[in-house]
């Protein structure tokens, strides 16, 4: 038995860890989130406005941006899809409360890859950054009766 465990810690040691990127508004909203995320990736910032997102995703050239839709200065999306323009590669994951279909479709247009509501953050957040990484798109599940999941998400 203590062999398998120390396989599977091993295992774990030797993933590479992400680089992650946290745009949030909110400030204990924002801790939780690099709480979470701390377990499983490298947060190397966690900023409080859209401006100060592109500024820092500039600079360090995150793997992925976890990204609140509604922020001061400038939004998410207008964030998320000035990344694109600026040629950046992260992959994108939008954490919100909103919950409706127009939202979501505007999210993904803008280069989402992931679509998490809060409420579901620490159940969600790293299984959508996984499957941002993959390439596949992932929608909380929870939000599936009010906007079809899309296939390749593997719900």
């Amino acid at each position: 038995m203590t062999d398998l465990l120390c396989n599977k810690i091993d295992v774990s040691l030797n993933r590479p860890r992400l680089r992650v990127l946290v745009a949030e508004d909110y400030q204990a909203m924002r801790e939780r989130i690099v709480f979470v995320l701390s377990k499983e990736c490298d947060v190397i910032g966690a900023v409080c406005d859209g401006r100060a997102l592109v500024e820092a995703a500039r600079s360090l050239q995150p793997d992925v941006v976890v990204i609140d839709v509604s922020m001061p200065i400038m939004g998410g999306i207008e964030a998320a899809n000035q990344l694109r323009e600026l040629g950046l590669t992260s992959r994108i994951v939008f954490l919100t409360v909103h919950e409706d279909s127009d939202c979501i479709r505007a999210c993904l247009a803008a280069g989402g890859l992931g679509y998490v509501v809060k409420s579901r953050l620490a159940g969600d957040l790293l299984t959508a950054i996984d499957n941002a990484m993959a390439g596949r798109p992932y929608i909380s599940p929870c939000l599936a009766p009010r906007y079809p999941v899309p296939e390749a998400a593997g719900h």
